[in-house]
């Protein structure tokens, strides 16, 4: 619209101006800490009171990589490892109070606590585990004191065998916890019903198979 022959001055057309003169935004994700372009697969860091994670460049990922530093972000590595040995009997799931056959568990420092995560129809469920269960456990397995608090989770996954003898069986993994959010974001999409129903499955049995892919055997020696 024109006013005696010159353009409007409203705010909405300066707006426009405004839009069409800014460069277009670069494509892909940015460092969140300098804004650095990242590539699809890069690192990132825990804020250690929110736990909200920040996707980071390789310089900014190293700053925080010391676990002794003291800060308030720290960097999530990026080792898988695979406890064959540690099988969690229908007891002692029962005691940790997780009503579904999956749960990822870490160590809080800012709050020193155990908490473990598992998946449902409301999406990812918080759970403060009891003290004396989870120390049950530490105790029996050692091998699982080489779990980083804050940044490594332990991930289990309980499912029936089928066929003769067919009983339990326990899959358990030690994983970065950006892929533990990785999956409760994969699940909250396609959960239904009690038990998350076929796609729900299928999305664990693919993501499972990449971490088993992914994962050398732990000790109960420890690995660093």
């Amino acid at each position: 619209m024109t006013v005696h022959g010159r353009a409007s001055s409203s705010p909405a057309a300066s707006l426009l101006r405004i839009n069409r003169r800014r460069p277009p935004a670069a494509p892909g994700e940015r460092c969140e800490m300098c804004a650095e372009p990242v590539a699809a697969e890069h690192s990132h860091v825990v804020n250690l009171e929110s736990r909200a994670l920040m996707c980071a460049c390789r310089p900014c990922y190293l700053l925080f990589a010391a676990e002794d530093a003291g800060l308030r972000h720290r960097a999530v590595p990026e080792r898988y490892l695979a406890f064959d040995g540690l099988v969690l009997d229908d007891r002692t799931w029962d005691e940790l109070q997780i009503p579904v056959g999956l749960a990822f568990v870490f160590r809080s420092s800012v709050q020193d606590r155990t908490i473990a995560f598992y998946p449902g129809p409301a999406g990812a469920t918080e759970s403060e585990l009891p003290l004396d269960a989870w120390d049950t456990i530490a105790e029996a397995h050692p091998e699982l004191s080489v779990l980083r608090q804050d940044v490594e989770a332990l991930l289990v996954r309980r499912t029936d065998d089928c066929g003769a003898g067919a009983g339990r069986h326990d899959s358990c993994h030690l994983v970065p916890i950006d892929a533990c959010y990785e999956l409760v974001g994969r699940l909250r999409t396609l959960w239904r019903g009690f038990d998350g129903g076929r796609e729900a499955r299928d999305a664990m049995d693919a993501f499972f198979a990449r971490v088993s892919e992914r994962s050398r055997t732990a000790t109960a020696a420890g690995v660093s």
